[in-house]
């Protein structure tokens, strides 16, 4: 609303407001100030809800190093989604479609998140289960939600009257952006029909959600490294909504994405804010209140701006993170019970050898770090 007010005082002149990256930056800052300003409330209410975590895994060592962090406060993911979604509301454009599409996939996931932590934690399914809700029907609300959000995108995007150029030098055709995957060190890029296009949506919103929410283990790990995205996500946003930058660097221009780096920028703000409390030892856990919505989040963006295989590499460290689970569970199907990981996710594995929490967290930060680097420069090599 912020950013229609200030348009309309403006005249609609092109001052430093309109741009998308500084509107991006001040969002990121206030969703910081924000969070860090609501976190004590938001801690006190869970705590005095008795809304705290209750940890347990097949590992004794495992049990006995997370003994400590019972009945921490969780479902710390609400401070998250407030800040983002006041953030957005005051910075971005709202009548902006692919805005609307952002506030449709945090409220979907985040409630979907939200009950699954209710469950667990108050064990209102039965008085003898406190496992939430089961697999199967979390998969099928993200995938539902894929579904909703890739036809949407498809069609909104057959509107669109720009076009892309891809394919090798002097065999260069033109196609509707929209639909062009980009692939890092290849410049042609791929062109996707309808189909295609919904089975990849699909596939991204439910893998990062899922992927985030296995990596929220640790003490600022999951939050620590959606800020690094957070940040890669800014740039590859404002790049795909400038015409004349994503020309140069031949990156699809989606039209009106701009607005999607003021997403990104509440993203960061927000994760930074809740690091200051979940940071080692933490004093809250996002849950799945907020993991689920902040990975389905950075699935979306990517998805919007034609770079979900980049996302692979900017995600670096939830590809490793979801990949240690499905290894050790295929590994242990086939040998019959034996174990790749001492457990997984592998960052658990790593917490009970000889790094420690606090160790792990921070080398799997810098790891991120280093995904993030590495995903911006592939935009040159390409």
């Amino acid at each position: 609303m912020l950013y229609l007010l200030v348009r309309s005082l403006l005249g609609g002149q092109h001052y430093a407001y309109e741009n998308p990256l500084f509107r991006g930056a001040c969002a990121a800052l206030f969703c910081f100030v924000l969070t860090l300003l609501i976190g004590p409330f938001v801690i006190r209410t869970l705590a005095r809800l008795k809304l705290g975590d209750r940890p347990e895994f097949d590992h004794a060592a495992l049990n006995e190093l997370t003994a400590e962090k019972k009945n921490v406060p969780t479902m710390g993911g609400v401070m998250i989604l407030a800040a983002i979604t006041l953030g957005i509301l005051l910075f971005a454009d709202p009548f902006n479609f692919y805005v609307q599409m952002t506030l449709v996939c945090m409220v979907w996931l985040g409630a979907l998140g939200a009950m699954d932590d209710w469950m667990k934690l108050t064990g209102d399914r039965s008085a003898h289960s406190r496992d939430g809700l089961k697999g199967y029907e979390k998969l099928l609300f993200q995938m539902g939600l894929g579904v909703i959000l890739g036809y949407f995108i498809f069609r909104h995007g057959q509107h669109l009257s720009n076009f892309a150029e891809i394919g090798a030098d002097g065999e260069r055709y033109s196609i509707q952006s929209f639909r062009v995957l980009m692939v890092p060190f290849y410049k042609p890029g791929i062109l996707l029909g309808t189909g295609a296009f919904m089975v990849l949506t699909v596939f991204v919103v439910t893998g990062t959600s899922n992927a985030v929410n296995l990596t929220d283990g640790l003490d600022g790990l999951a939050s620590g490294c959606v800020a690094l995205c957070g940040v890669v996500f800014m740039i590859l946003a404002y790049i795909a909504g400038n015409a004349e930058l994503a020309s140069k660097l031949i990156i699809p221009h989606v039209p009106t994405s701009g607005e999607l780096v003021v997403v990104s920028g509440c993203v960061l703000g927000a994760s930074l804010g809740f690091l200051w409390f979940n940071c080692y030892p933490a004093k809250v856990f996002m849950g799945d209140t907020g993991s689920l919505p902040l990975g389905g989040l950075i699935g979306y963006i990517a998805i919007v701006t034609r770079q979900e295989l980049m996302l692979l590499i900017v995600g670096g460290v939830f590809v490793i993170e979801a990949a240690s689970v499905i290894a050790q569970v295929g590994y242990f199907k086939m040998t019959g019970g034996k174990r790749l990981f001492l457990i997984a996710p592998i960052h658990h594995h790593f917490q009970i050898g000889k790094w420690g929490e606090p160790q792990t967290v921070i080398r799997f930060w810098l790891l991120g770090a280093v995904f993030a680097m590495f995903a911006l420069a592939t935009i040159k090599l390409r």
